[in-house]
């Protein structure tokens, strides 16, 4: 049974006061970022309070469910951070608690707020989308000379299309102005060019007034052609001032929204679901009805009888067949009429494949948009569960609290989440891969992540202990490390120089035995170091002998057992048999052939180095037995005189 207990109320509290601060902070951080999106639309717009309030607010209730995440991620880190650092963690796996008993109240907590971001998105985030939309289409109608830009024609003014060249901010002169006034329709559009000019609303702001200056007025009077003349009249003025007045409501109105509840992210997922039958039976029928017509039409392939279709294999089989033969019969002006007809008509089916190409691209891109919309709104809800399960153990693992170490790992992580949410966003939505796979490759990734962390956590393992993994790379590059053996303070015991000058004789004579047994410098057979088990026991034997040896001495007094105790190698035992300890990754990289020759040159290089190191070892054992019998005159130095002597035997035993 689920008891409350005081460290969960504890813990509950640590992350709790941190979850409403960082979700403040994450919330203002991505408010800001959503705004420079939409800074044109707010700035010289004389907008009321209540507007940019209701923009604001609007926009804060479509961005929480991406602050959910973010702020679970940082506050959990610095939460466990802070505990790991007081060593309150540490206290609290004294007492015979696991991390996840520890965790067990947040993880109820965090499951409470993956549901209020799937109804935040189910239910608020629709109605927030379609009023924000709203809204913004209405600045955007707000003083439209402010909006007016440069280089490309503006439609925000009904029965106009205006193009300025250059605008001047500071005394709001327009240069290079192109006006198109379609009010009788395209057939009787006027055109209006000027060297400059200014844009003003009325005082009423009903109307824009629009000055003119150095220009040329052209415009069709199809109206006034009332007989019906195939020449059309047209009325050509040039002016140096010129005021025309055009028609625009320039206060604060609210515009339709009809058209923005077709958009999926105005849908709830019952909505969604609802309407992708729907979507999908139209596409359908499209695309059934452009199949009908071009079959018709482009690629349409007459009816031909048995007897014609015999007769035209026939002629086909003939090698003085000319297909050219028709048409080189026709006179010149008929070989160009054809030829006029016959680009006209692929022209023609070329736009029109082209159109309902575009069309249908169209409609497959609504269709796949709901498809990840409805996807988004689960995984955006179990990001939150996968982020704590991220920042959680991270905080316990690396042991630093505050707004340091923290800040910077959560930005590293949800950087990571970003970049893969939005890149396979942006490819299911081009149909470049499917929306499944596009819309899950950020969840995918960061689970076994999230698995990852949360098990080495709970097992105390040391997960960003940097010595470890530089150890790692450097065993699979073969780098290794040099003996730094000084000598030392306090020494309780001295060595027995006897014994060990016994131990490297006889180290000696296997090492000499070993290289006339095994031919170090040959190429082993792959298929022994790949697919049959090599473990080599007598270098195992050999290095252990050593290193016990090298032990003892280090607890000598004399500067030149130590110095050739330095030159002593680290021998690596089994890198020269086999590539690693498992049978299996040995088989797995033998089969994977450019991983395995890589392991099997850098095995032959350990067994290069093997024999280099075995030679250094026999060396430096002479020099080493030689200064023991310098230092303590009277001992043996060969392995015959040592064995020879009668109290040997008990001292190797002894040591």
């Amino acid at each position: 049974m689920f008891r409350i207990k005081k460290l969960d109320i504890f813990i509950t509290k640590q992350f709790g006061l941190l979850f409403i601060g960082t979700f403040f902070i994450c919330q203002f951080v991505l408010m800001m970022q959503f705004l420079w999106r939409y800074v044109d639309e707010l700035i010289g717009k004389g907008l009321s309070l209540e507007v940019m309030a209701q923009f604001f607010c609007y926009m804060g209730l479509m961005l929480m469910p991406q602050a959910f995440p973010l702020a679970i991620l940082l506050s959990s880190l610095i939460a466990f951070g802070n505990l790991g650092e007081s060593s309150e963690l540490t206290a609290i796996k004294a007492a015979g608690i696991s991390l996840l008993q520890a965790m067990r109240s947040l993880i109820a907590i965090v499951i409470v707020i993956s549901c209020i971001s799937f109804y935040f998105q189910e239910v608020i985030g629709p109605k927030s989308f379609i009023a924000f939309r709203q809204l913004l289409i209405s600045m955007q109608q707000k003083n439209p000379e402010v909006e007016i830009p440069e280089g490309i024609f503006y439609d925000g003014i009904s029965g106009s299309n205006i193009y300025v060249q250059k605008k001047d901010m500071n005394t709001g002169v327009l240069y290079g102005i192109m006006i198109y006034r379609m009010n009788g329709g395209y057939e009787d559009a006027a055109v209006i060019l000027a060297d400059s000019g200014r844009m003003q609303t009325t005082e009423e702001k009903k109307h824009l007034l629009l000055t003119l200056y150095s220009g040329e007025w052209f415009e069709n009077m199809r109206s006034q052609d009332v007989a019906g003349s195939a020449n059309v009249p047209y009325r050509r003025e040039t002016f140096s001032t010129k005021r025309i007045v055009l028609d625009f409501d320039g206060d604060f109105n609210m515009a339709d929204a009809d058209w923005i509840s077709g958009d999926a992210r105005s849908k709830s997922m019952g909505k969604i679901l609802h309407d992708l039958d729907s979507i999908r039976e139209f596409n359908d029928s499209v695309g059934h009805q452009f199949y009908k017509e071009a079959k018709q039409t482009a690629f349409y392939l007459p009816s031909i009888s048995k007897k014609d279709s015999t007769k035209i294999l026939a002629e086909i089989q003939k090698d003085s067949l000319n297909f050219d033969s028709l048409y080189a019969k026709l006179p010149p002006e008929a070989k160009q009429r054809v030829m006029k007809a016959a680009v006209n008509e692929a022209q023609t089916a070329s736009v029109d494949l082209e159109f309902k190409g575009d069309y249908s691209d169209a409609l497959n891109t609504n269709d796949r948009l709901h498809m990840i919309e409805a996807i988004n709104k689960v995984t955006l809800s179990l990001s939150c569960l996968i982020f704590f399960f991220i920042g959680a153990p991270l905080g316990a693992i690396i042991r630093k609290g505050g707004l340091g170490v923290p800040v910077i790992i959560s930005v590293l992580v949800f950087i990571v989440y970003y970049i893969l949410e939005n890149t396979g966003m942006k490819m299911a939505r081009d149909d470049n891969w499917t929306v499944w796979f596009g819309k899950m490759l950020g969840t995918c990734v960061l689970t076994p992540i999230a698995v990852f962390f949360t098990y080495k956590a709970n097992n105390d393992s040391v997960v960003f202990n940097i010595d470890l993994y530089k150890q790692i790379l450097f065993n699979m590059l073969g780098i290794r490390g040099k003996r730094h053996i000084s000598r030392k303070e306090v020494i309780i015991e001295d060595p027995i120089y006897m014994a060990d000058a016994y131990h490297l004789l006889r180290i000696n004579q296997e090492i000499e035995q070993y290289s006339m047994e095994h031919q170090l410098l040959h190429l082993p057979s792959p298929i022994k170091v790949f697919f049959r088990p090599g473990d080599d026991h007598t270098i195992q034997r050999i290095s252990e002998e050593l290193e016990e040896v090298i032990e003892d001495l280090s607890n000598t007094k004399d500067r030149g057992v130590l110095t050739y105790l330095n030159r002593y190698p680290i021998v690596a035992t089994h890198a020269h048999t086999r590539p690693f300890r498992q049978k299996w990754l040995n088989v797995i990289t033998g089969l994977v052939i450019p991983v395995g020759i890589f392991f099997y040159l850098r095995m032959c290089r350990f067994r290069l180095r093997l024999r280099k190191d075995l030679h250094t070892i026999t060396q430096t054992n002479q020099l080493m037995v030689q200064r023991i019998a310098e230092c303590y005159p009277g001992t043996p130095i060969t392995l015959e005189e040592l064995q020879k002597m009668p109290l040997i035997i008990d001292l190797i035993n002894n040591k």
